[in-house]
């Protein structure tokens, strides 16, 4: 399992809810969290790693791990807030980039539990970044054309240098 770059196709389908929590959900899940630890990243979704189903992973620094299974974001605030997001699908890239500064979300969890979470701060940025995954949407393409042109020249310059 590795996690796919930008320009791969997989990553602007829209992904197709998750039918069955099982035994294989576990081990992709847990491959996930792996991939997470070792890119040092702070959310996945499995859409990145090639899998167009809705769910994703979050770890924050020390909390919990958390799953996200058939999410759906339910509320979010009026009030915005900027943040530079970056993405383990387009590697060294950053943007500054406004969401709303709260989101309520319904989803299950890795035992098909379903949940409410009201987020703010940096877990609710990365819900709304992954949620965006799941929907074949990318952090830059919340930027101006401009923005978002400069960064993808900065990539393609990155990724010449490897």
């Amino acid at each position: 399992m590795r996690v796919l770059t930008f320009g791969n196709e997989t990553l602007r389908q829209k992904s197709a809810p998750l039918e069955n929590i099982d035994g294989e959900t576990g081990t992709l899940l847990a491959e996930m969290f792996e991939i997470l630890e070792q890119q040092k990243g702070v959310g996945l979704a499995a859409v990145q790693v090639g899998i167009p189903r809705r769910f994703f992973i979050t770890r924050i620094g020390n909390d919990l791990p958390r799953v996200f299974i058939n999410p759906y974001i339910t509320e979010t605030s009026e009030e915005l807030a900027d943040y530079e997001e970056g993405c383990l699908s387009l590697p060294g890239l950053w943007g500054q980039i406004i969401r709303p500064k709260m989101v309520r979300v319904q989803a299950r969890n890795e035992r098909g539990k379903p949940f409410t979470i009201d987020a703010d701060g940096i877990l609710s940025r990365v819900i709304q970044h992954e949620y965006d995954h799941l929907e074949g949407t990318l952090f830059i393409d919340r930027l101006s054309a401009l923005k978002r042109e400069r960064l993808l020249n900065k990539y393609g310059k990155l990724k010449n240098k490897k």
